[in-house]
């Protein structure tokens, strides 16, 4: 996997794909409608973020490059890239316990607060890494 050259980019299976860590200035897209939503991305070498609806979805500090993003009402997954390991935040629902997995190993149950965000770490060494988390029952 490459970064995502256009920023942000729709793909054929109804995810989408973003993020460039090989910038060295930020650059950012916005406006970009996909599903009913409206998406903007900001990317770079030191961080990258995407926002639905002006509210908060993804960051990752480095920036990273993440493809085939998908989100529904019990989680999210997709493939993250980068050049070094990178710490990721996810905006989730408050106060509710996830199941996270990365790169096929369970890493455990992480709690959200209030805020509803999740951090997950991820050593990332030039190859896709598959992020899954999803509700726990």
């Amino acid at each position: 996997m490459a970064v995502v050259e256009q920023l942000l980019k729709a793909e054929s299976d109804g995810t989408v794909s973003f993020g460039n860590y090989e910038l060295d200035k930020k650059s950012k897209l916005e406006d970009f409608e996909h599903d009913g939503d409206m998406l903007k991305v900001k990317t770079f070498k030191d961080i990258t973020r995407l926002e639905a609806n002006d509210m908060f979805v993804y960051e990752s500090v480095p920036g990273t490059a993440v493809t085939h993003f998908k989100e529904n009402e019990t989680g999210v997954s997709f493939f993250v890239e980068g050049k070094v390991d990178a710490q990721i935040t996810l905006g989730m629902a408050d106060n509710t316990e996830y199941e996270v997995f990365v790169d096929g190993f369970n890493e455990g149950r992480m709690k959200t607060g209030l805020g509803g965000k999740l951090s997950i770490s991820v050593e990332l060494s030039g190859k896709p890494i598959e992020v899954k988390v999803e509700e726990a029952v």
